[in-house]
């Protein structure tokens, strides 16, 4: 019997290699935080697009700048009262 079922890394990428919007978020999140891989990093340099990259960092650091204003806003109206 052959095994017909692609094996786990590759059931997730699309035919051409390039990263999917999920990998391309968690590139994104393990760089930020400093535990990329050396596979995942090679793959991103390699295979993937530098717009996608930038518009998905954009969009998560704007994420976390609004979160943070939202979250010391209500810190200080908790404090005040």
């Amino acid at each position: 019997m052959s095994d017909q079922h692609p094996s786990q890394d590759q059931a997730h990428e699309p035919d051409d290699g390039k990263p999917t919007l999920w990998q391309t978020i968690h590139s994104i999140l393990a760089g930020l935080l400093g535990v990329q891989s050396s596979k995942n990093r090679e793959r991103d340099f390699t295979k993937g697009d530098a717009g996608n990259f930038i518009g998905v960092y954009v969009v998560l650091v704007l994420a976390l700048v609004i979160g943070m204003v939202v979250t010391v806003n209500l810190v200080l109206d908790a404090a005040a009262k």
